[in-house]
């Protein structure tokens, strides 16, 4: 597969022809949760050819962005995970992230939510000031995606799955963007039924200060 090439002396032309290929920013996205077996890249993929996902991860590897590395016996499977300079990708990723966020409307047909693309949402979506001094543990369910969010005074650390110590749990659709986004009140979205909460209710309207699209 030949490299593909701009012509410009220039960062942002160089930046593309590392990371511009269809599906290589995906894979950062996943690799930037936490290491993964390319079965595992492959399962939060859905739609990458088995080839493409492998012609990728050379190319990323190539690059210096990513690196195989082989865990620990008795597993002993080989793992990829981001370079110091592949985690440097994260504040455009997650600016990307943000961007694009503002265009979602309803899921396209065929369209599905992983757990990866849920946390890197979340993580894209966090506004550290305005949780300055906020003390709170979320549960968040899309369908049979589910992750959990702590927030400690500006601080947050995004999971996959459920946690015991929920201070509230949210059941959402699609309209939960709607609420992120402020076209949509919290008391509105549980009234309607757009997002189904275990706990306090008035918690919704702290999430949806936080996490703000």
């Amino acid at each position: 597969m030949s490299k593909r090439v701009y012509g410009q002396f220039c960062g942002f032309s160089r930046a593309l022809e590392v990371v511009g290929e269809r599906w290589a920013l995906l894979i950062v996205r996943d690799l930037l949760v936490g290491p993964q077996r390319f079965t595992d890249l492959f399962r939060g993929l859905p739609g990458i050819p088995t080839n493409v996902l492998a012609a990728r991860l050379r190319e990323l590897e190539d690059a210096g962005i990513v690196v195989r590395r082989v865990l620990p016996r008795p597993e002993g499977s080989i793992v990829y995970e981001l370079t110091a300079r592949g985690e440097e990708l994260e504040e455009t990723v997650v600016a990307l992230g943000r961007w694009g966020a503002k265009a979602l409307d309803a899921p396209r047909c065929g369209e599905v939510v992983t757990v990866d693309s849920l946390i890197t949402a979340m993580r894209s979506t966090f506004r550290p000031e305005a949780a300055c001094g906020v003390h709170c543990a979320y549960e968040l369910h899309f369908g049979d995606v589910v992750v959990h969010m702590r927030v400690d005074d500006g601080t947050l650390v995004a999971g996959a799955g459920p946690i015991d110590d929920a201070d509230l749990v949210i059941e959402a659709s699609p309209a939960i963007k709607a609420v992120m986004a402020g076209e949509m009140s919290p008391p509105q979205a549980i009234e309607s039924g757009a997002v189904r909460v275990t706990g306090d209710e008035r918690l919704l309207a702290r999430f949806a200060d936080v996490f703000r699209i």
